[in-house]
């Protein structure tokens, strides 16, 4: 499963730079295409950052076995993303939370990238495909509508969910 789950990550952070190079963040002293995989971060990871895509994996669970012992495998991904605008007052972050959604679905698209082993250099092709469904944007997060009014400098939240589909790598 690590590999489909490297695959997903690298395409996307290859795809995010492609598209808006501009779009990166540090950490650890590194500069890099704005997509974080949480879990490959030190513990004690600081608070999420802003203008950023975080992705969480979710469950795993077995959807297909074929006759020759195959079994295509569905995992669940959750990519977070917030705003807080690009302006002191944040009158722009609807705009700024749009450009990120906008993005987001770009670099989903195609739906599909080779699965690789990334724990060489260089990397090796495995010789199936992982795929996806599109994102499922959520209805946004901390809209109280109040709130947002009182204070202007609140951040907008949304979540995406989608589902990777991948055939396990073979165990010897």
């Amino acid at each position: 499963m690590q590999f489909a789950k490297d695959s997903f990550y690298m395409a996307m952070r290859e795809r995010l730079a492609a598209l808006n190079p501009a779009r990166t963040v540090t950490l650890n002293g590194a500069t890099r295409p704005a997509v974080i995989a949480g879990e490959n971060e030190p513990v004690g990871f600081a608070e999420r950052l802003p203008n950023a895509f975080y992705l969480d994996w979710g469950a795993t669970r077995p959807i297909k076995s074929h006759q020759d012992g195959t079994i295509l495998v569905e995992m669940d991904c959750t990519i977070w993303y917030h705003t807080l605008g690009a302006s002191e007052s944040g009158v722009d972050r609807g705009r700024a939370l749009g450009e990120l959604e906008q993005e987001l679905w770009n670099i989903c698209q195609p739906p599909r990238t080779p699965k690789r082993d990334f724990t060489q250099a260089p990397s090796q092709d495995l010789g199936t495909m992982i795929f996806w469904r599109m994102p499922q944007n959520e209805d946004l997060l901390g809209s109280d509508r109040v709130a947002l009014r009182q204070n202007p400098g609140a951040r907008l939240e949304r979540r995406a969910r989608l589902s990777i589909f991948f055939f396990p790598e073979v165990q010897p």
